[in-house]
This record gives C-alpha cells, structure tokens and sequence, in this order.
C-alpha cells in the first residue's frame, strides 16, 4: 500500500483524496448499506442483487486502490479502455464485464479477456461473439440490451423486436444468455423512470418462457439504483457512489446523448 501511495499525482489527489483505498472502501460499504436497505423494501434479501462497479475513467493505477478495497468486478463502457487497463492490471485477478456497445470488428478483442457482456443488440453482433468464442474455445455470459425509454440516443433493441431475437439465441451455442440490460431514462425524477424497469422486467418474463436462461435484470445506475431494485434489478452498474464524479462527459459514453439539466449517470 505504501508503493500505491507513492504513486499518488497532485491531480489523483485532487480527484480521489489521499487514501482512495480507505475512500473507494467507505463508499462501497455505502452503496452495499443501500442496495441491501432496497432489496428488503422489495421483499428479497440483499444478497440476490449483485453489484458491478462501474471504473470508466478511473485511471488503471487508481483501479489498484479499488482492488486493494475488496472490489474485484469492473464494468467497462469502452473497450479500448478496458484493453489498456486490463493489460496494465494483468496481474490481479479482475473480472471484466463490458457494459458499453461494441461494433463487430472489435470483437476480438473482447473476447479475449471479459467475462460477460452487458450490450448484445443484434444478430450480427451475436453471431461475431459466437464464430470468435468457438475459435478460442470459450463461452461468453451474455445481457440483451433492449432500449426501454425510445431514445434515439440510446443503442438495444425496440421492445417488440426483442422476443424474435431471444428465439434465434440458441443458434449461438457459445453464447450464455443470463438476462437484459437496460439504460433507463436519464432524468432523477423517478416517476419517469421506473416504466424504463417496469418495461424491462416485464420483457423478462415474457422472454424467460422462450429461452431459460433469461432469468437476470441489469438495470439501474448511481442516480437511481434503489428505484430499479424496487422493480426488480438483479445487477446494479454503479460507478461514481463508489469513485467520485468523472471528469468525462456521459455523451463521450453515449454518443448522440444531449445532456438535460437533471441528468443522472452509471
């Protein structure tokens, strides 16, 4: 921890404070206090929600704090990111989930290292991950996202679209179909967002009866957690109630985002 701490910069401190170990640890018990307070409200124990820390625009050496806090899950918007500070953090033992849209000629590269993705979206993409997988000899975990608030902005597939897909999922046999994704709307009024879960966890059930596997729901983000565990999210993505704001722009994440004045991010 010493040799960490040596490695500090003025701007990390600035950014993370002195300790980020003891910092990423206070707040991770925090968001673990709230998850559990969520999941008795909706009548399940806290354990059945899982939480996936969210590290974009955490640099790699600063991942090394979290790590050393008990974190061991990192969620990845972008894969060339999540390719840098895996190859920096090679030595730990991460799991790395990609939670952000990949286009088809990078597949390769994640299939080299994550071990679920939280964004499949097409046909082409699945069929991409599965020729990749059987060349390498892997099985991939696997989150439908479905585009639950009608944003253009957003990527996943229309509601209605979503049932023909699950039933051509078995034609990818090194995919593992866990659940669906969601990005609800971007708004802290949650009045306006639970219908994004709502929506979600209603496709769920309809798609668990084509495809068994489709039995999780990722959904809900540092603005509204809570809200979605109410309606049912079995994975919570939260990144800045355990790592502080990020200096990056959602639209840098989520192009063709425009950001509204009460707009709330992973």
């Amino acid at each position: 921890m010493d040799q960490l701490l040596s490695s500090l910069s003025p701007e990390d401190i600035a950014r993370f404070g002195e300790t980020p170990a003891i910092r990423f640890a206070e707040n991770l018990q925090l968001v673990q206090q709230r998850i559990a307070a969520a999941a008795l409200r909706s009548g399940r124990k806290p354990e059945d929600v899982r939480l996936l820390p969210v590290t974009k625009t955490v640099p790699a050496h600063i991942l090394r704090y979290a790590f050393a806090a008990g974190i061991t899950d990192f969620g990845e918007n972008k894969l060339q990111e999540a390719r840098d500070k895996r190859e920096k953090l090679d030595d730990l033992a991460i799991n790395w989930s990609i939670i952000g849209h990949l286009q088809t000629n990078k597949v390769k590269y994640l299939t080299r290292f994550a071990t679920e993705f939280h964004a499949l979206d097409s046909i082409r993409l699945a069929e991409e991950l599965n020729r990749r997988l059987e060349n390498e000899n892997k099985d991939l975990d696997v989150f439908v996202q479905v585009n639950t608030s009608g944003e253009e902005s957003k990527y996943g597939l229309h509601p209605d679209d979503l049932l023909p897909f699950i039933e051509r999922l078995p034609d990818y046999p090194r995919l593992r179909p866990r659940g669906l994704m969601t990005l609800a709307l971007f708004s802290s009024d949650l009045d306006k967002v639970r219908p994004c879960f709502r929506l979600l966890r209603s496709l769920r059930d309809q798609a668990a009866q084509r495809h068994s596997g489709i039995t999780k729901l990722s959904m809900g983000m540092s603005g509204d957690f809570e809200a979605a565990i109410e309606e049912g999210a079995d994975i919570v993505r939260v990144g800045q109630a355990i790592f502080g704001a990020r200096p990056t722009a959602d639209v840098y994440y989520w192009p063709g985002l425009i950001p509204a004045p009460d707009e709330k991010t992973a």
